[in-house]
């Protein structure tokens, strides 16, 4: 459920144009406001992961930004409740109509509308990619190369990890050395100690989960508390969110943020450039006029925006000479075993992840699939978790039965590698939202190797979970995490929507930087990369203005 316009003067942005500092409660900061027939450096279209970041390191650098979304602006300490159904006010709901062989649920596990986007409400996992999957096809067999070298994408992730104070343990088992995590690892609870358990049993590695929400003082933000509402938006402003980190950072360095912006169409000049982008705010459309666009709205919304920006130089959308430009969505698959311990577990006390393994990412033995996944401990809050149990058609006394076993209750969930497949895909359908926006049709499927995937996570969790003493083991086999793809970087115009300083090829100052631009997704959960992602377009857009070729 989106926030209405009736609403907006319950966001935080004042009668006088200021905005707030959410790492300092009650304080408030000055932000420019540019006028619209003033022609930006850089209207960016989303706030999150991608936007957020690239948004902060642009105004940094010195250029002119815009950043639009059409989430309110919220101040955690003042405007997010401990209570599962009101926070639904971060999640991105609007309709979607989905197909396929296996149609998502999109919604809270995967889209926000927010300023900050889907980090206000993450798990806050902050993952590398293993260095092998920039280059699966060539090195592995598998999926796509992607144009980025992985000993530069290690540097954006070491100062993506400095500038969100990431807690982890201090020897991560997978990958090259790297220096330790800027801030100490949370401890593992009860429910990350049953992950443990399996892992020694079984004998493979564990750890504790690096996450994006600090473990000791920060400024005047307080450690977190493990209070457990974590993905419902946290209240403390221990979550390190785009919201709280870059999102300050770039009003300070002189960008506006507009929230409660929604953008119906990049708007095109007869020279067949971007010349700025419409949007509707405060009950009308709008125009900001701008010498470079970013789309950074996700897997969803950044081909949606694209394709319904088509003109007559651009029928097919624009960035599509490929006819990629929608095509070859991933999700991660998130499936889970669920088991009763003999032993009070009180899984929600905590972020939702305390430890994992990355095993099955870094091992290729005795795989017979392509790709990997990582599995880590749980922590669904009881409205969740009884949702999960209407799932199992548990209803009534039934359903009570079984959420008086709560807190003696564990489970381990996957993030598992999907593989990009064309006919998986965002298309726009006839039906029309409240703004008179085609609305989305998205159409997934699993293939064989993504079952293969599945079905062997399934059976190592179960093997696991008894080794730690689960009991009546049951699977959760039907949810899917986070979205990628449909506006793949590569090497070539052919075969890719973007270059890999995400600028399209079909338009030079239109540029793509968000999850949609990932070519493969890997078995990590993926904020960490598209920050990584940003940070480094940011460079190279600086690097190419210094050189007078944008």
């Amino acid at each position: 459920m989106g926030v209405s316009h009736e609403d907006a003067r319950e966001a935080p942005r004042g009668k006088n144009g200021r905005a707030p500092d959410v790492m300092r409660p009650g304080a408030w900061l000055p932000m420019r406001e540019y006028r619209q027939d003033e022609a930006v450096d850089f209207a960016i279209v989303g706030t999150g992961a991608g936007g957020g970041t690239l948004a902060c390191r642009l105004a940094e650098k010195g250029f002119k930004v815009v950043a639009l979304d059409a989430g309110a602006w919220w101040r955690p300490l003042e405007e997010f409740a401990s209570d599962e159904t009101h926070q639904s006010k971060l999640y991105w709901t609007d309709e979607r109509l989905c197909d396929g062989d296996d149609p998502l649920e999109l919604g809270k596990n995967n889209s926000g509308k927010a300023v900050g986007g889907s980090t206000v409400h993450f798990a806050m996992v902050s993952l590398r990619f293993r260095p092998e999957w920039f280059k699966s096809r060539t090195l592995l067999g598998y999926g796509a190369d992607w144009p980025l070298d992985w000993r530069e994408m290690w540097r954006y992730y070491g100062e993506v990890e400095n500038a969100l104070k990431i807690a982890g343990p201090v020897n991560y088992p997978w990958g090259p050395k790297r220096p330790r995590y800027p801030y100490r690892p949370h401890e593992p609870n009860a429910a990350a100690l049953v992950l443990a358990r399996g892992c020694e049993a079984l004998g493979i590695p564990w750890t504790t989960t690096p996450l994006a929400t600090i473990s000791a003082p920060r400024g005047e933000a307080h450690p977190c508390v493990y209070r457990g509402f974590c993905v419902t938006g946290c209240a403390t402003n221990a979550k390190q969110s785009a919201l709280v980190t870059w999102i300050p950072r770039a009003v300070r360095a002189g960008a506006e943020i507009r929230d409660l912006a929604m953008v119906g169409r990049v708007v095109m000049g007869d020279d067949g450039r971007a010349s700025g982008v419409e949007y509707f705010r405060e009950g009308r459309w709008q125009f900001q006029r701008a010498r470079h666009v970013v789309v950074a709205g996700y897997a969803i919304e950044t081909p949606r925006l694209l394709l319904m920006s088509a003109t007559d130089r651009y029928p097919d959308g624009l960035a599509n000479s490929s006819g990629l430009v929608g095509k070859n969505l991933m999700v991660q698959s998130n499936q889970a075993v669920w088991a009763t311990m003999d032993e009070e577990i009180r899984w929600y006390k905590g972020p939702p992840s305390l430890a994992l393994t990355e095993h099955w990412n870094y091992e290729d033995r005795g795989k017979d699939f392509f790709g990997g996944y990582a599995f880590m401990s749980q922590g669904p809050l009881p409205s969740a978790w009884a949702a999960v149990q209407n799932g199992r058609g548990l209803w009534g006394r039934a359903l009570i039965d079984e959420m008086k076993k709560y807190n003696h209750q564990a489970g381990l969930r996957i993030v598992g590698e999907t593989l990009p497949q064309e006919r998986n895909q965002v298309t726009l359908a006839d039906e029309k939202d409240e703004y008179g926006l085609p609305v989305t049709r998205v159409t997934h499927s699993y293939c064989d190797n993504d079952r293969r995937l599945i079905a062997h996570s399934l059976k190592f969790m179960s093997t696991a979970m008894e080794a730690a003493g689960g009991r009546d083991l049951w699977m959760q086999t039907d949810d899917t995490a986070h979205l990628h793809g449909t506006a793949r970087m590569g090497d070539s115009a052919a075969t890719s929507v973007v270059n890999a300083d995400c600028r399209s090829w079909d338009i030079d100052n239109l540029w793509i930087c968000d999850g949609s631009v990932f070519p493969t997704v890997g078995g990590v959960n993926p904020s960490l990369t598209i920050q990584a992602i940003a940070l480094r377009t940011a460079d190279r857009i600086e690097a190419l203005a210094a050189r007078g070729e944008i």
